[in-house]
């Protein structure tokens, strides 16, 4: 039968304190409680560790056999409880977070040198999915998902929302001139994603409502790969601005149609399993990136 850690504490402190008198003044207890802790260890180990008399306590050869284990037990659940309490201020273990890739290369890559000088002791997984995946088959502590988020088991913490706007390269709009109305996209190669199909809803104000659904004339999986492709002049696209924003301001990308986009914003959200017990590298990772968001 197992001993408790109660047990163990009772006997190791009668024999520092020398009396059971001693050691139940030393652990706030009744001496009839010491007293009953270490005759269900006795009888829990088969074994008299102690002879007691009227006026001494002797250890007895099994009692010195098993002194020295139970303080070793006794010392690996304190190193154990330091540890842990440690990890408290000063966050450590594997991190696992996983982004789709343009959140992932614009807004967590460039501040993880910085964040791994602020947290040495935390070992980061960097992964990147395009899709929405199963955290826990992925073992993956922090997943950032971009959009409305559906009903989950998943807890949220919003990092905020980015702008969206449509765009084309400066080369693209030279050679097929700028489209002035929403109804002269039609003339325009249109760059969109092979899925979710509600990021082909453009946020645009047309007599239809506030969003305009695209057929796209050249589509793919990332976000990051459609911006590579309007840089290359293949067709306007939309993007948030998180991904985009460095492209607008060196001119690289430039702004089409700004007088029709309705003010949609793409909301961004950190998920996490509701039973994960929000440890210390989680709440340092997403205290950090929330703060060095600019969006």
């Amino acid at each position: 039968m197992p001993f408790s850690t109660d047990e163990l504490l009772a006997f190791v402190t009668v024999i520092d304190r020398g009396s059971i008198t001693a050691a139940a003044e030393q652990l706030g207890q009744t001496v009839s409680g010491v007293s009953r802790a270490l005759g269900r260890l006795e009888k829990k180990l088969d074994a008299t560790l102690l002879q007691r008399t009227t006026r001494r306590l002797r250890l007895t050869e099994d009692g010195e056999l098993f002194l020295g284990g139970a303080r070793q037990i006794l010392r690996a659940m304190d190193q154990a409880e330091e540890q842990i309490a440690l990890r408290r201020h000063q966050p450590a273990g594997r991190l696992r977070v996983d982004a789709a890739t343009p959140f992932m290369l614009h807004c967590i890559v460039p501040h993880m040198a910085e964040f791994s000088r602020l947290h040495p002791k935390i070992r980061l997984d960097l992964s990147s999915n395009e899709r929405n995946i199963d955290l826990l088959e992925q073992r993956t502590d922090i997943a950032i998902r971009i959009g409305v988020l559906e009903d989950s088991t998943l807890h949220a913490r919003s990092l905020g929302s980015s702008a969206m706007r449509l765009l084309a390269s400066p080369a693209y709009l030279t050679e097929h001139g700028e489209p002035l109305e929403v109804a002269d996209l039609s003339r325009h190669r249109l760059l969109g994603f092979t899925d979710p199909e509600i990021l082909n809803h453009w946020p645009l104000r047309h007599a239809g409502g506030e969003r305009l659904k695209i057929t796209s004339d050249l589509a793919a999986s990332s976000g990051e790969t459609l911006r590579q492709l309007a840089l290359a002049g293949l067709g306007v696209v939309c993007l948030s601005d998180f991904m985009s924003g460095s492209d607008l301001s060196a001119g690289r990308l430039l702004p089409v149609l700004s007088h029709a986009l309705s003010p949609y914003r793409q909301p961004i959200s950190a998920v996490y399993y509701r039973n994960t017990s929000l440890a210390a590298r989680i709440t340092s990772f997403l205290d950090f990136i929330a703060q060095r968001l600019v969006l």
